[in-house]
């Protein structure tokens, strides 16, 4: 057999079981999935990710009355230490969010041979769980993260490549397009593919998912509109996270008002993601 040929058959045996291998973990993946602890861990991991973004609604609410504060992440777990029971709290909502991660990435692997795209949604999910839960369990071990310092450093970092504001630029522009991901959601209702309510309690659920779902698009809206001004002007400092997307609506027109209703429904969102951990799909 020539070289050629035995590179070929080798290639081929290293794809075949590749396959094998993601078909596995596929099948594996789809097991779990329907494992009754998996319930539990949504369960639980959505109600500690509802009270972080009703965290995030209240800080919202005191920066529109003109109270200090960091609206995003960062400053919900700043929040939650300052509790009574602040050490605890942040210890059970990082490892729940941390669970809830790796729920969305078992669910992005079953998916993954059913619906790509479902797959993707997952993974990002999973992601920006992740995300949070290590910012709630660097604080539960006595650590800071300043979240917009975080992004700027990121973006100051990244805009001082030869292509940075190009990549700045596409990260606005996918963030934006998550954005109005959530919006559309939130519009068409498309939120109860997640979630399963009995039929009393469909229009809660109705209720609380709509404007939520449009309340948290709208805000990472204008955080992919503020990295794409940083790209076009080649200036980290105005790109930034959920809590300079939030400050910077105290600065336009009408905009407090505008800041309000994203608050509120910020916590109503929170609350749409308790009904979400009961009652998923």
């Amino acid at each position: 057999m020539a070289d050629g040929e035995r590179s070929r058959a080798a290639l081929s045996e290293a794809a075949d079981a590749a396959g094998r291998a993601a078909r596995k973990a596929q099948r594996a993946a789809a097991k779990a999935e329907e494992h009754r602890a998996t319930s539990w861990v949504e369960a639980v991991g959505q109600s500690a990710n509802g009270i972080v973004h009703m965290i995030i609604g209240g800080i919202a609410l005191g920066v529109a009355a003109g109270a200090g504060g960091a609206a995003d992440q960062s400053g919900a777990m700043a929040a939650l230490q300052q509790t009574v029971i602040g050490g605890l709290a942040l210890w059970v909502v990082g490892l729940a969010l941390v669970g809830l991660a790796l729920h969305a990435f078992v669910v992005a692997v079953a998916e993954s041979r059913r619906n790509r795209r479902d797959a993707f949604r997952a993974a990002g999910r999973g992601i920006g769980h992740a995300v949070v839960g290590a910012t709630a369990l660097v604080f539960a071990l006595g650590g800071r993260i300043d979240g917009e310092q975080t992004t700027e450093d990121f973006s100051a970092a990244v805009l001082a490549g030869p292509v940075g504001p190009w990549l700045i630029g596409a990260a606005g522009l996918v963030i934006a397009g998550v954005g109005v991901a959530f919006v559309v959601r939130g519009v068409r209702r498309k939120f109860f593919e997640d979630v399963a309510p009995p039929r009393r309690f469909r229009r809660v659920v109705e209720v609380l998912g709509a404007p939520g779902f449009v309340a948290k698009g709208i805000a990472v809206l204008i955080v992919g509109v503020l990295f794409v001004f940083a790209a076009v002007r080649d200036d980290p400092q105005e790109a930034g996270g959920l809590d300079g997307a939030l400050q910077s609506l105290t600065t336009v027109p009408g905009g407090v008002i505008a800041l309000v209703a994203i608050a509120v429904g910020l916590i109503v969102y929170g609350v749409y993601l308790f009904a979400r951990g009961i009652w998923a799909r």
